[in-house]
């Protein structure tokens, strides 16, 4: 029913023009990294480009030293301000790289501002543009990301999709079979490569932990630390947590911000360790020793499914539910009760074990490069 892809064709001596690569915020250069380094094995012109969207060189720098991605050809130095603040910043700059380079195609990668602002660009310069992580949905229109996820799908003619439930939902939306190619996740290439090393990267015995004694806690999204009610209960509720499990959580600058800002931080220092941003490999060599994961993150819900670690998503909905039906993924929202029992289940034994999804194999970027490279050979 779903088509996947294992032809390499040869890159065409007629490619006049570079691909360009798009990382505009953390999460990107994890997706980024597989492609890039296939591409330079194939001896494909690329040129790798950073947004500046995530413009914290403790959350950009260190990702691309660990994931072996050097410094971007071109940084667009964007920063932060308001949604339309920051797309438009990006249309601005990369429409005029698009001139200076001409290139034969863009990649573009989830679904931040700058995913949305360089495929609006490359669409309306009749630029060939694929979007990595294509059909994901999580149905709520609330949601910054989804626009984005739901608008770049409809004008990128290369939708390279990490599972089935993508292909379906692109084809529901009326998207021609022929622009989408299920070619799995490449999350999930940039982990396994790396695995080794995340765990060899000492951060359990650095904070002093015991492997399978924490549980590691991430939270950024609006809907939980933009609302003052929403972020006080979380914290109150994660004290109860902590009185059964260790909590470790890697903050996020934005939810600092937020929690500073609440007068929260001194109650959530009392309930957890929390630690600056890591690095990729000390972040999953931290998430591999874990008992369990308490996130809001989307990228998170797929790599403790990969690793077989219980994760309970405090959001009301998912744009990956195969982390559901499939993995190790449970939605649990804000609810206190919701995320008490999830932790109660886990602590006894009967967390989700789940399997790894079909094409999570590693071997993603392959496939992505074959349809990308077909396309303009």
């Amino acid at each position: 029913m779903f088509k996947t892809h294992s032809r390499r064709p040869k890159p065409s001596e007629h490619m006049e023009g570079p691909i360009i690569l798009v990382a505009g915020a953390r999460p990107n250069f994890m997706k980024i990294a597989p492609l890039y380094k296939v591409f330079k094995q194939r001896n494909i012109n690329t040129i790798l480009l950073h947004s500046g969207q995530h413009y914290d060189a403790n959350m950009s720098q260190v990702f691309f030293d660990d994931l072996g991605i050097p410094t971007p050809d071109i940084h667009l130095e964007v920063g932060s301000g308001s949604h339309a603040v920051q797309t438009a910043a990006v249309m601005v700059g990369f429409e005029q790289v698009c001139f200076e380079h001409k290139p034969s195609m863009v990649v573009v990668v989830g679904d931040v501002n700058s995913t949305i602002a360089c495929a609006i660009v490359a669409a309306k310069l009749h630029i060939p543009c694929a979007h990595v992580e294509a059909g994901l949905r999580s149905g709520d229109m609330k949601m910054p990301e989804e626009v984005n996820r739901v608008l770049t799908d409809r004008i990128c003619s290369i939708l390279l999709t990490p599972s089935p439930d993508g292909d379906e939902n692109l084809l529901a939306e009326g998207v021609p079979a022929e622009n989408i190619h299920m070619v799995g996740n490449v999350m999930i290439d940039s982990l396994l490569s790396n695995l080794e090393k995340a765990k060899a990267s000492g951060i359990v015995e650095r904070l002093g932990l015991v492997a399978g004694e924490y549980a590691t806690l991430t939270m950024h999204r609006p809907g939980n630390v933009d609302d003052e009610v929403v972020f006080t209960s979380l914290v109150e509720t994660l004290k109860i947590v902590s009185s059964s499990i260790q909590l470790v959580f890697p903050m996020h600058p934005r939810t600092r911000a937020r929690a500073e800002s609440f007068g929260l931080m001194e109650k959530l220092e009392s309930v957890a360790l929390i630690t600056e941003p890591l690095g990729y490999h000390e972040f999953q060599g931290l998430i591999a020793s874990s008992k369990l994961v308490l996130t809001d993150s989307g990228g998170l819900q797929e790599e403790t499914t990969a690793l077989g670690i219980p994760c309970l998503t405090m959001r009301p909905n998912t744009e990956r539910p195969i982390t559901i039906t499939e993995g190790t993924n449970i939605i649990v929202g804000s609810d206190q009760a919701k995320i008490l029992s999830g932790v109660e289940d886990i602590l006894s034994g009967q967390g989700k074990a789940g399997r790894i999804p079909y094409l999570w194999d590693g071997k993603a970027a392959e496939r992505m490069a074959d349809v990308i490279i077909g396309h303009i050979a």
